[in-house]
C-alpha cells in the first residue's frame, strides 16, 4: 500500500508539516525498544532482521533473512502494485542481481516506474506491466508473465481485493508471499472485504482481509505464516516444504506472528531525502548496471 501506507501512517502531522528529527529519533527508539524485548529478540522470528533500503519500512531486511535461511532459488520475483518503482518489496532484489515482473494498475505510476528504473535494465531482467488485476484475469496475466510455474518471490499490495486474488492463483507457485493484511482485526479473527473487481481503496481502514484469514487460506494452499512486519501491515508467508521449525517460529499461525497497526512508526524508516534511483555499479568489479 504505497502512498495507502503514508497516509495511515500518518508521516505528515495535522499541520501538514513533516515529523521533526527529534520525533523521528523517538520513534527509532520506540522501534529499538519493541525489537530488544524477549518475544522480538528470538533469532527464530524474523522482525529483528528488519531494515528500509528500497521498501516502505523494514520489508527489505526481512526477505533477505528469509532467503538466507532458504536459499535463492532461481531469483525470480513478480510483485503486483509495485507503485511508481521506487519503494517497493522487489527493487532492492533488483540490484542484487534477480529479476522478475513489476505490475501496476496505475498507468502514471507505469510510466514512472519504465522512466526512472526501467530504462536501466535494458536486459530484460525487469519487466513492468500495467495491469487492473483480479481474480478474474490474474492467472492469464501470470501465466503469459513469468518464466515458469515456480518463482521464488509473489508481493501482493492491492489495496483490497488482495485475498481474492491470491486465492485465485494457480499458476505459479511462489516459495514466498508476502501479503498486506488489516491489522484492524486481531488475529483470531478471520474477515475478508467482500470481492468487488472494481475497487479501490477509499483511504479509510475498509481494505484486504485479516490476518487470520489469509493463514487460513494460505495454509490450503500450502503455505506456513512465518512472521509479519513491526508496521503491523505486510505478512510473510513461506511454503511449507520449506519452512520447518528449525528455521521460523512455530507454531505458524496468526495469533502467534501477529502485529498490531504501528503506521505510525513509518517515519522512523525513512532518511529524509525522497526516494530516488539511478545508474550504480555492483561490488568491487565496478560493473555498471
Amino acid at each position: 500500500m504505497f502512498g495507502g501506507l503514508q497516509a495511515k501512517g500518518r508521516a505528515r502531522g495535522a499541520s501538514g508539516e513533516r515529523v521533526s528529527a527529534v520525533q523521528a529519533a523517538q520513534l527509532q527508539e520506540h522501534c529499538r525498544k519493541l525489537l530488544e524485548s524477549p518475544r522480538n529478540a528470538d533469532e527464530k522470528r524474523l522482525l529483528r532482521f528488519g531494515y528500509r533500503v528500497y521498501s516502505q519500512s523494514d520489508e527489505d531486511g526481512i526477505l533477505h533473512e528469509i532467503f538466507r535461511r532458504i536459499g535463492e532459488g532461481g531469483r525470480t520475483f513478480v510483485e503486483i502494485g509495485a507503485g511508481d518503482g521506487l519503494e517497493n518489496n522487489t527493487l532492492f532484489l533488483l540490484v542484487q542481481g534477480w529479476r522478475g515482473v513489476w505490475i501496476e494498475g496505475t498507468p502514471r505510476k507505469v510510466s514512472s516506474a519504465k522512466e526512472k528504473v526501467g530504462v536501466l535494465f535494458p536486459d530484460g531482467r525487469l519487466g513492468i506491466e500495467q495491469h487492473f488485476v483480479n481474480r478474474e484475469n490474474i492467472d492469464g496475466i501470470l501465466s503469459r508473465s513469468t518464466p515458469g510455474a515456480e518463482i521464488d518471490l509473489l508481493s501482493m499490495d492491492i489495496d483490497g481485493n488482495d485475498w481474492h486474488v491470491l486465492r485465485a492463483i494457480r499458476a505459479v507457485s511462489p516459495r514466498v508471499i508476502v501479503a498486506e493484511y488489516n491489522a484492524k482485526f486481531p488475529p483470531d479473527i478471520r474477515w475478508v472485504m467482500e470481492y468487488n473487481e472494481t475497487h479501490r481503496w477509499d483511504g479509510s481502514d475498509y481494505f484486504g482481509a485479516s490476518l487470520g484469514a489469509l493463514e487460513a487460506m494460505l495454509s490450503e494452499k500450502g503455505y506456513s505464516l512465518a512472521g509479519c512486519n513491526l508496521l503491523g501491515c505486510n505478512a510473510f508467508f513461506v511454503r511449507k516444504d520449506l519452512a520447518s521449525e528449525a528455521l521460523f517460529r512455530s507454531p505458524f499461525t496468526a495469533v502467534n506472528h501477529y502485529e498490531p497497526a504501528r503506521y505510525f512508526l513509518l517515519p522512523a524508516y525513512h532518511a529524509g531525502f525522497p526516494p530516488g534511483f539511478g545508474p550504480f555499479v555492483t561490488s568491487c568489479e565496478d560493473r555498471k548496471v
